[in-house]
């Protein structure tokens, strides 16, 4: 099994990737949830981390200066990835995050970490973009912080495969708007192919009936691939 599959089961078993009738922020009625907020174990972490480190290393062998890890949950991925970036693969990156308020006092700053500097050639480690906002949220920080850093990757753990602001997925979006590299762990076509009528610890998640609604759902919210 390789490390997307494995994913997917580790979703499931840890009760971060969810089937029945959900209602999402946005007010769609949607089959499926992912609540990565549901990781809360050290052992969950690690694991966690291994995936992100081996979806970096797939592809982007080298070419990244630091990861960045958006306030709050893209803090503990960030620092999760890193680790396992350095004792997977010996490759030792460093890795910062923002403040939600800018320090006043002792060193001061809204950036905790590696301090980046001009040329640096940053990849963000998200959990779940829905509607890019911590993106361009990023993007705006690094703007603001006055150093001439490119974001070059963006890697999640899944990718909804919904519609952006327009036609497009959300994440396609951002690959044309921004010219960002992004890499999901797993899209939630890869989820329903795997999960199909397949037994995770004695249960089908994802049966007939299961895998018509998501099919329903993304015919009615999924994101148009625009030439």
């Amino acid at each position: 099994m390789g490390y997307k599959e494995d994913f997917i089961t580790f979703m499931v078993r840890s009760g971060v990737l969810t089937f029945g009738d959900f209602t999402t922020k946005s007010g769609r009625k949607t089959p499926y949830f992912i609540n990565t907020g549901n990781y809360k174990t050290g052992a969950q972490a690690a694991r966690l981390g291994d995936y992100y480190a081996a979806c970096v290393q797939e592809n982007a062998p080298d070419g990244i200066d630091c990861l960045f890890g958006p306030a709050y949950k893209g803090i503990p991925l960030a620092v999760t990835a890193a680790a396992s970036l350095a004792r997977n693969y010996d490759r030792d990156l460093p890795y910062c995050f923002n403040r939600k308020e800018a320090k006043d006092h002792g060193e001061g700053g809204s950036l905790v970490g590696y301090q980046v500097k001009d040329g640096d050639r940053v990849a963000i480690i998200e959990d779940v973009v829905t509607a890019g906002t911590a993106v361009r949220e990023t993007l705006a920080f690094f703007d603001a912080l006055g150093k001439q850093v490119k974001v070059t990757h963006l890697f999640v753990s899944a990718d909804r495969m919904e519609r952006g602001t327009g036609e497009e997925s959300t994440l396609d979006e951002l690959r044309r708007e921004y010219g960002i590299a992004v890499h999901p762990i797993v899209t939630i076509r890869d989820i329903q192919s795997f999960l199909l009528n397949r037994e995770i610890d004695g249960e089908v998640v994802v049966d007939d009936r299961r895998s018509a609604q998501i099919d329903a759902y993304l015919a009615q919210y999924g994101g148009k691939t625009l030439a």
